[in-house]
């Protein structure tokens, strides 16, 4: 007996009876100060920040093209406002992608009333009155009496025009024209860029092909776009649909538990059975069909997405991968079937104290709301920062001068020493950007936001788990139920854990917001050396990618368990997440029987919702259904909003079932303390009811079969309290 007591537990010591104890304690006091502190600095700055942004930033940038001085095309009020459409003097400057990120291009552009629709370069177009005229609508002013020569050396006008549409209000190469639009060189052409280069004609039709690259991928954007203009009240009617069904499982699992826990199952397999035989259809069906063998491989990336669905091998692909879900799925429930059934109890458990907390039910909208709060004030403070440069002007000279790529004023650069000491110099737009401090550091502002922006979602996350875990915690600790429970658990627990707990919170979010930009970084870093072969560096990256994957799924197991145990004891969150590990790991067994499974179970449930939502959503979008076909949107990609109502059926499935995993959650680690506290005497009764009771019998006999020295680790411990007694 000397000997077990002098040895120290590999996992820490099991709790001992303490009579005082009755659950949540209510006189707690704060904990991680320090952090919480830091955190309030934090979102200090972070108002500060995005309060500099909107007053520096201008999110017109986004919407309204501007022209070489900065002017607004189109603006109402300005002597632009009959010209609305953005044209480029040198196209073949636009076909970087990095276009994308930045909102100029590194070419002139003059606002004008009309796209041209012709090709014709300037020395052709200068020996015809008639075609000179139009062609001078895509000049800037200060033509008359100038030749060629001069126009072209002095960028007035551009060398060529090529037939363009206005796309999101800038003029882009039509390509695709057969008549009147073609491009054609000779071998041996030659012209002025307007920019005093002399370039080969090829080179112009092979930089305008390469700006159509962009131009496409930015023309499915646009049409992504549209499309949610045309079906975004049906995709929030599917969202609705989903939360309807979702609480709806819920509110009957209250009920019957046990019978919806089997239909669920029962459901998914038929469910995902029938995507495998609507598939096995299509794959049939298009046998006969000219062109549809064409492997994935030889069609390549196609801009149009519904091409992919008129091959067979896509179809193929969807009934290998519903295929194999499928039985992986059976596999497990043959496997798992007997402690499914004591998962099912376990759940039984929760639904009783769901019952007794219903409001529990509704939290996740609160959770939702101020995600969208932090996810709004993210989004708007980062388009006003990278709204927020400066359009900077630079000396352009074709002879050598002093003030050559010197920031200038094109206000007044006509009457400045710089055009006196270099008579031939213009004073050029360069591009979007600043010389101030702020402008320097506004690649640090971006990545702080970033970076609250995570703190705060993990924040408002870990409230919510901590929230419910305190308002359940109460429910199970609560000798006599309700009498013994909160007016309003809900209510209660989320006012500690924001009087007390706020720094624990800070704490365990920033732990894992640190793991989450670390992972950010490292996919920037993988994206800017995709050009290298070196795969030794690819390797390591892949590493580190996995790895901290890894860590950040082991962190939020980590915090998860933290908030329980600090909702519980209010204790600081190191202490609460050691003695929540040790507690799991003296219990491993039951964290393997119970807890995983029950959120196997859960999973299920969700992927059930997602699964009739997205059926219900592809025959609506898709038109396959007649009765839908004059009342279902015209989409360029029908794929859009049936993955946006599928992505978002999961997300509100998962708010409403996340209450239900944390009630497990809650439970089981109660139950597993109320199992080293007490024994079931009348002097120390169990806490848990009797259907948890009937769990711990039933899964006696598991444990002993599969760790016959966990029993033994416990009982001199109760020899030991009642030798105290």
């Amino acid at each position: 007996m000397m000997e077990l007591e002098g040895e120290k537990p590999k996992y820490g010591e099991p709790r001992k009876y303490d009579p005082t104890f009755k659950g949540p304690i209510y006189n707690r006091g704060c904990t991680d100060i320090v952090c919480c502190i830091f955190f309030i600095i934090c979102i200090l700055g972070y108002f500060a920040v995005g309060i500099l942004a909107w007053t520096q930033g201008d999110p017109r940038k986004v919407i309204y093209p501007t022209d070489s001085r900065g002017q607004f095309c189109g603006q109402a009020g300005t002597p632009l406002e009959t010209k609305p459409l953005l044209f480029y003097f040198n196209i073949m400057k636009c076909a970087s992608p990095m276009v994308l990120l930045e909102f100029q291009c590194p070419t002139t552009q003059m606002c004008v009333e009309k796209c041209p629709d012709k090709f014709m370069t300037l020395l052709k177009a200068y020996t015809n009155k008639e075609d000179f005229k139009y062609y001078k609508n895509f000049c800037k002013e200060g033509l008359e009496g100038l030749t060629v020569t001069q126009i072209l050396s002095s960028g007035l006008c551009p060398a060529m025009l090529t037939p363009s549409k206005p796309f999101t209000r800038r003029c882009f190469p039509a390509l695709d024209q057969k008549k009147g639009g073609e491009i054609t060189v000779g071998n041996n052409s030659k012209f002025d860029d307007g920019e005093g280069n002399i370039r080969d004609a090829k080179d112009l039709v092979a930089g305008v092909k390469n700006a159509t690259v962009v131009i496409e991928a930015r023309q499915v954007v646009m049409k992504i776009f549209e499309d949610y203009t045309q079906s975004w009240y049906w995709i929030l009617i599917g969202l609705v649909i989903a939360m309807l069904i979702s609480l709806l499982f819920i509110v009957l699992l209250r009920f019957l538990a046990g019978i919806m826990v089997w239909v669920m199952i029962v459901m998914v397999i038929l469910v995902i059975g029938y995507g495998i035989v609507h598939c096995s259809m299509e794959y049939v069906s298009l046998k006969s069909e000219a062109g549809s063998n064409v492997t994935l491989k030889d069609l390549g990336f196609q801009t149009d997405f519904s091409v992919y669905l008129h091959i067979r091998q896509t179809w193929l692909a969807f009934i290998i991968i519903l295929a194999i879900v499928e039985v992986i799925i059976i596999l497990l429930l043959i496997f798992l079937r007997n402690r499914i059934l004591i998962a099912i109890a376990l759940i039984k458990e929760a639904s009783r104290a769901i019952g007794y907390v219903m409001s529990a039910l509704f939290y996740p909208l609160f959770t939702f709301a101020l995600l969208s709060i932090v996810i709004a004030y993210w989004a708007v403070t980062a388009v006003f920062l990278s709204t927020s440069n400066q359009p900077i002007y630079k000396v352009f000279n074709e002879t050598a001068c002093d003030h050559s790529r010197k920031i200038c004023e094109p206000a007044n650069f006509s009457t400045s020493s710089m055009k006196a000491e270099c008579p031939d110099s213009k004073c050029l737009f360069a591009f979007y950007g600043g010389e101030t401090v702020y402008h320097k550091y506004l690649i640090g502002l971006q990545f702080y936001n970033v970076f609250l922006f995570f703190w705060c979602a993990n924040f408002v996350t870990a409230l919510g788990q901590m929230t419910l875990a305190g308002a359940f915690a109460s429910y199970y600790w609560a000798l006599v139920k309700p009498d013994d429970m909160p007016a309003f658990p809900i209510f209660s627990s989320l006012g500690r854990s924001l009087r007390y707990h706020t720094g624990s919170l800070a704490f365990g979010s920033l732990i894992l917001s640190i793991i989450q930009i670390i992972r950010v970084l490292l996919e920037y870093i993988d994206h800017k050396l995709q050009g290298t072969q070196n795969k030794c560096t690819k390797f390591l990256l892949c590493c580190l990618k996995c790895c901290f994957w890894c860590l950040e799924k082991f962190i939020k197991f980590i915090n998860r368990n933290a908030y329980i145990m600090v909702a519980i004891y209010g204790k600081n969150f190191c202490t609460s997440a050691k003695d929540a590990f040790f507690l799991l790991m003296r219990n491993m067994i039951r964290v393997a029987v119970l807890d995983k499974v029950t959120d196997f179970l859960l999973f299920l449930g969700k992927l059930l919702i997602v699964g009739l939502v997205g059926i219900f959503a592809f025959f609506f979008f898709s038109g396959r259904v007649k009765a839908f076909e004059n009342t279902a949107p015209n989409l360029h990609y029908y794929w859009v909003p049936i993955l946006t109502v599928v992505v978002g059926s999961y997300l509100i499935a998962h708010g409403f079932f996340s209450v239900y995993a944390m009630c497990v959650d809650t439970l089981f680690l109660c139950f597993c303390e109320d199992l080293e506290r007490n024994d079931g005497s009348l002097a120390r009764p169990y806490y848990m009811s009797a259907s948890l009771h009937d769990i711990l019998s039933e899964n006696k006999a598991v444990e002993e079969t599969e760790e016959p020295t966990q029993s033994s680790t416990h009982q001199p411990d109760d020899q030991d309290v009642q030798l105290k007694q």
